[in-house]
């Protein structure tokens, strides 16, 4: 519990903001890991979507641009602890010693993890922007939920039909 915090919700609106503020902040922090992430991985397919999901990410970075022009509001972050927490523990295994396909296989967890949390900031997203009329940012907000699902189901894919199996024979 904060105790000297200074935000205050009086409004869906307020926490409609806050909230896109803070997804904003966590899609620069990914951006900012995800060329080094797509650099230390060792499994060819996995380098190739973690690129792909580089350029994704991009890309959703500009759409919340879109998203934040259209509430005629300038972007703004609000730090995102969630993905600073999510991403020192991708840093740690970055750092890691061992088996290359085991780190390739904890990478995996760990980019999954960021994703649930993404997929749960865009869904809630989609509500309050549909519930206080904005259109079009439930619009966008519906087609990044679904790159993000996209994206988990392809870790899963990688993991458990290469990444974990070789991890496992060692």
């Amino acid at each position: 519990m904060a105790f000297f915090s200074s935000v205050s919700f009086h409004t869906l609106e307020d926490l409609f903001h806050h909230q896109l503020e803070d997804l904003y902040d966590a899609k620069k922090r990914l951006a900012a890991i995800l060329p080094i992430l797509v650099s230390a991985v060792s499994t060819r397919s996995l380098r190739e979507i973690f690129g792909h999901h580089l350029v994704e990410t991009e890309n959703h970075i500009s759409q919340l641009e879109v998203i934040f022009a259209s509430l005629d509001r300038k972007p703004k972050r609000e730090t995102c602890d969630a993905m600073k927490g999510l991403l020192t523990e991708m840093d740690e295994i970055l750092d890691a010693k061992g088996d290359d396909n085991v780190r390739d296989a904890a990478l995996i967890a760990a980019a999954q993890r960021i994703e649930h949390y993404e997929m749960a900031g865009y869904g809630t997203l989609r509500t309050f922007a549909r519930q206080l009329g904005h259109h079009e940012a439930a619009d966008i907000f519906e087609k990044i939920l679904a790159a993000e699902k996209k994206m988990n189901a392809n870790l899963s894919e990688i993991a458990e039909s290469a990444v974990n199996v070789a991890a496992y024979c060692g």
